[in-house]
């Protein structure tokens, strides 16, 4: 059935309860999405997956020499992994099926590199089949990635490595059931081992090099419902623009002519979107989650949110207690809609059957709608009683197209009308949601959260401006369950600082251990001059209640350490070593020596990314004078996702290292927020087989 015989159905449906002539649904409003955007906006969020080499090679973008016979994941199980997004709520999980490092997790017959090597299941496995299968059995959906670009083929740059991607491709949609989104990664080209000649390979204009108009009639021949994300922007929906999670409001559907959806993504660990030693310590909380989730759901958009196994292809502990904490506290947020049923009133409408009732009814098919060339109006509610809410959403009849420019949400509050939602002034929201808010866009839908709980039994909703004549399915009030926050934890030099929040107390162990009321209680700045782990967490003052932990691996202190680029090691991530020249290095003096195992670069945090370190190499000296090369490598996915990253090395002593920032980001430049150093810990696995070290749990 087409989408404007579904709308006038609708319609028409008026006349079997008496209308003899029933009002006309408005003229669409260009562009219009299709039925399968549609679909998928209202999956509203899913689950991303990051699982291959790179979960044994400590990195983000593998280069394409890794040996497929890392791959050893001795507990996995694709059903657990699956019923864990689905008891968090998620609608369906896209797996990368290959990154940039060109390794195959399925038995392709494209390339050699793949699972087909691996020791797992002796060459026999495929991850794909066995996530697309405990979707199907678990009843949500399943999707897949597939990067363009391929650090491992030979052909990679060339008019050969075409072919081998559209074979790919269409394994992946013509073997595994239905697809409902297939992911184009933005990375293209650049330095590889391309077969064993490695070097750097330029493709030029993507679009052109991929033929990414045949890749769209090729998909859409083999899975026509499949959403399509990327592609230079022929596809169904593109990036949020962040990956940190949220969208930029107000947001439009549209590039041209042409409906496009916009998707929020990040991962549920600061660690990066592989599974990496040590992330337990850097999961976000619920409470986080919740704003990524109105930061791009919330904001019309959808939210991919990755959670990675680890190298047993489980996933961690601390990653699912957040996702099914915030999963239980979204769950808690919509299933009361106080609006639900609430008499309503509209200061006009086309008809009967568009009338301000529709948007109180509980079917998202139904609109409220003025007349022709109506651009503003207003919707009065009143419910049954008293409610106190503090999250209000609001929704569009998008089948018929975006309309609505800006919008604002009163109160009738002590006597009078009071602003909730206040109408668009012009400004963007470019951040994580926080309290508040204005009401510009709406589209699928906006989720507002107030900055304080309103009790009332009227509410009026009132469209402002808008493109086209308004059409509005729902308007909903909310209330936001109670989520303890996690407190901050930071140190300069030798001292420690615990935020805190006179809602709570705060309780803290120096041991590794979970912090409880048994634990420390933190009354101000202590002292803590060594290398370890810190925990804290708030505990409610009301009913005792105990919020998430916060943990912070603390490296070596920096309080002693000499050099020229002070900058570089004073723990404040908002000052920067920089040069004007790369490669370009600096040198500090410890003081003494430390055993060291591991150091973290953290990049410019300030939004700019000129002087960001891409190559890296550091060095270790025992007496300033004779230096011996610890690690050297790239630092990937900077420009979208720059975080701390750790590497790991071979134990070794020493009282001095050199930093070098080998090449560029962006601009003949280098920078460098902070360098941390740790002793020893964790080692990443480097062979397939079963490491015979004891790791942690």
């Amino acid at each position: 059935m087409s989408i404007f015989h579904t709308l006038r159905t609708l319609a028409l449906a008026a006349v079997g309860f008496g209308y003899a002539h029933a009002a006309q649904p408005p003229a669409p409003y260009a562009p219009l999405p299709t039925k399968q955007q549609v679909d998928w906006l209202r999956m509203e969020w899913y689950a991303f997956v990051h699982f291959g080499l790179n979960t044994y090679t400590n990195k983000e973008w593998g280069y394409g020499n890794e040996s497929p016979e890392l791959f050893n994941p001795q507990q996995f199980n694709a059903q657990n992994i699956v019923d864990t997004f689905k008891d968090a709520g998620m609608t369906g999980m896209i797996y990368t099926a290959k990154h940039h490092d060109g390794w195959c997790s399925w038995p392709t017959s494209s390339t050699t590199h793949s699972i087909r090597k691996s020791p797992w299941k002796k060459g026999k496995g495929d991850v794909v089949k066995a996530f697309a299968e405990a979707c199907k059995k678990a009843g949500i959906k399943f999707g897949t990635y597939l990067s363009p670009w391929d650090r491992n083929c030979a052909e990679y740059g060339r008019p050969g490595y075409r072919r081998v991607y559209y074979k790919q491709i269409e394994e992946l949609l013509r073997n595994y059931g239905d697809i409902f989104e297939i992911w184009f990664d933005g990375a293209n080209g650049g330095d590889g081992y391309y077969g064993g000649a490695s070097g750097t390979r330029d493709i030029g204009n993507a679009d052109n090099y991929y033929d990414f108009a045949q890749v769209v009639k090729n998909i859409r021949r083999l899975q026509p419902d499949c959403i399509i994300w990327g592609a230079a922007h022929r596809g169904d929906a593109t990036w949020g623009g962040s990956e940190k999670g949220f969208v930029k409001y107000p947001l439009w559907n549209s590039s041209g002519q042409k409906w496009m959806s916009l998707e929020g993504d990040t991962p549920i660990n600061h660690a990066g979107w592989f599974w990496h030693p040590g992330q337990a310590d850097k999961v976000k909380s619920p409470e986080h989650l919740m704003n990524v989730y109105l930061s791009s759901v919330g904001r019309g958009a959808n939210l991919i949110l990755n959670v990675a196994p680890n190298r047993d292809g489980i996933l961690d502990k601390a990653d699912v207690e957040s996702l099914l904490s915030f999963g239980a506290a979204r769950r808690q947020l919509l299933e009361q809609d106080f609006a639900l049923q609430a008499e309503a009133k509209a200061s006009e409408s086309r008809g009967p059957e568009f009338d301000g009732s529709k948007v109180t009814d509980g079917d998202i098919e139904s609109y409220w709608c003025p007349k022709d060339g109506s651009t503003t109006g207003q919707i009065e509610i009143k419910l049954k009683k008293n409610a106190t809410f503090d999250v209000v959403r609001v929704r569009e009849q998008i089948r018929l197209g975006q309309r609505v420019e800006a919008f604002k949400v009163e109160a009738f509050v002590d006597g009078e009308w009071r602003t909730i939602v206040a109408p668009w002034n012009g400004n963007e929201e470019t951040g994580l949601e926080s309290r508040g808010g204005m009401g510009a866009t709406i589209g699928n839908q906006v989720l507002r959260w107030l900055p304080e709980p309103v009790t009332t039994d009227r509410v009026r909703l009132s469209i402002t401006a808008a493109k086209a004549c308004p059409c509005i399915s729902e308007l909903s009030l909310l209330r936001m369950p109670a989520m303890l926050p996690r407190p901050a934890i930071s140190r300069v030099g030798d001292m420690v600082e615990i935020n805190q929040n006179g809602d709570y107390q705060v309780y803290y162990t120096t041991n590794g251990k979970p912090p409880g009321t048994d634990s420390k209680r933190y009354n101000g700045p202590f002292k803590f001059s060594k290398a370890g782990v810190i925990k804290a967490v708030y505990v409610s003052s009301d009913d005792g209640s105990v919020g998430p932990v916060t943990t912070l691996n603390l490296g070596y202190s920096k309080a002693d350490w000499q050099s020229d680029a002070m900058a570089a090691h004073d723990d404040k991530a908002d000052t920067i070593w920089s040069k004007e020249t790369a490669p370009a290095s600096f040198k500090v003096d410890m003081k003494k020596t430390l055993e060291l195992a591991a150091f973290s670069y953290l990049p410019r945090q300030d939004s700019q990314t000129h002087g960001m370190t891409d190559q890296y190499k550091l060095e270790l000296s025992a007496d300033g004078q004779s230096w011996k090369t610890a690690a050297e490598g790239e630092f990937s996915n900077l420009r979208a996702n720059p975080v701390e990253l750790k590497v790991h090395f071979k134990k070794q002593k020493a009282r001095y290292f050199r930093f070098s920032s080998r090449r560029a980001l962006d601009g003949k430049a280098s920078s460098v927020a902070e360098i941390t150093m740790f002793p020893d810990e964790e080692q990443p696995r480097t062979k397939g087989k079963k490491s015979k070290k004891k790791r942690k749990k």
